[in-house]
């Protein structure tokens, strides 16, 4: 019996259409043996939580490039409380600053990659967080 493959959810929420990061980390992904679903652009923290359901996912990751993510990531992680799904891990990456970085990681946003992060980082941080069990 071969090593389990995790299922993630790469989405873009808001009105953000810088796609070319995620889609590059849904494709690394995708590359390093993990089943990808990527949303496409203008997503609600609603349908990335509905279709994390719908697709029996391991982990979420957003991407977040307009500034919003100290409202997104939150409300994501709330949605996620309410349903019960904190089993979910939930990571992202984008233009964040790096107090609101550290604020994101008080309230338990797991992996966060900034902009030059590499795919590797990313691939081994999902491997070792999932295999984990978070």
């Amino acid at each position: 019996m071969g090593a389990r493959v995790f299922r993630i959810l790469i989405a873009k929420p808001g009105l953000d259409g810088h796609d070319r990061g995620a889609r590059t980390v849904a494709l690394a992904l995708r590359d390093a043996g993990m089943e990808v679903i990527y949303t496409g652009l203008h997503w609600t923290p609603e349908m990335i939580v509905d279709t994390a359901v719908q697709e029996n996912v391991d982990a979420i990751g957003l991407s977040v490039l307009s500034g919003a993510h100290m409202t997104i990531f939150p409300k994501v992680q709330a949605l996620l409380k309410e349903k019960g799904l904190e089993d979910i891990l939930f990571f992202g990456g984008g233009v964040i600053p790096p107090d609101d970085l550290r604020a994101l990681k008080e309230m338990g946003m797991g992996g966060i990659f900034p902009p030059g992060s590499t795919m590797q980082t990313i691939i081994d941080y999902l491997n070792n967080a999932l295999s984990d069990g978070k």
